[in-house]
């Protein structure tokens, strides 16, 4: 890990003191998404109501900028416009580096149909097992760690051969026996378990974006 990285966890606990007892998980969270990515490998992420949309907020900190510019490569530029001189001069300028991650609560078509005539529970289980691949990664996100839909996904990870991390409260919890790692911030109610995963995958994207966009 990079000076530059380990700066920003250290930003981190020193703005959430509280979080000074899931410092070394956070890395080590870290650690296996940079893993991924470095091997041309994706994210899939899910949650339920509040955890469903810090889905969705973590996949658009990392398929477009976050807090550094992400041109795209010359390399890339130059096959752009060999295809089209106009549109790709303009795919060119404008699109982002990006890394690749998907949210699983956001196909409503899918996931309602496989709810009204399958089960419920195994929404997130079944996108899991039709987008997964060996050494991709799950990300669980549940304040109390025990959500059904989440822990099917997680069985259905772990079976295809993804990591999984777990993103929950501070109780023990049924996730802990499924994640590779498992983040568990120190507040047990669900508002003030929230609170604080913001600023934990906050830190994860920003590590990710000095990694693979950073000039260091």
């Amino acid at each position: 890990m990079n000076e530059n990285i380990a700066v920003l966890i250290d930003d981190l606990v020193s703005r959430h003191p509280q979080l000074e007892s899931c410092k070394n998980e956070i890395r080590e969270a870290y650690q296996t998404l940079e893993q991924a990515f470095s091997n041309d490998r994706k994210l899939l992420v899910a949650g339920n109501g509040g955890s469903a949309s810090d889905s969705e907020h973590i996949v658009g900190e990392l398929m477009k900028e976050f807090r550094m510019k992400r041109k795209v490569y010359a390399s890339q530029a130059e096959a752009l416009m060999q295809i089209d001189p106009h549109l790709g001069a303009v795919l060119a300028n404008d699109l982002q580096g990006a890394l690749p991650a998907i949210c699983l609560t956001g196909h409503s078509s899918l996931t309602t149909a496989f709810m009204n005539d399958v089960n419920a529970d195994l929404v997130f289980a079944q996108q899991v097992y039709g987008y997964g691949k060996p050494n991709d990664v799950f990300m669980g996100i549940s304040t109390s760690g025990n959500s059904k839909n989440v822990l099917y996904a997680a069985v259905a990870a772990k079976a295809k051969g993804l990591k999984v991390i777990g993103l929950t409260g501070g109780r023990p919890n049924q996730l802990d026996r499924f994640a590779d790692v498992c983040i568990h911030v120190p507040e047990t109610e669900t508002f003030k378990v929230q609170e604080l995963h913001l600023p934990v995958y906050h830190c994860l994207c920003l590590m990710l974006e000095e990694r693979f966009f950073g000039k260091g």
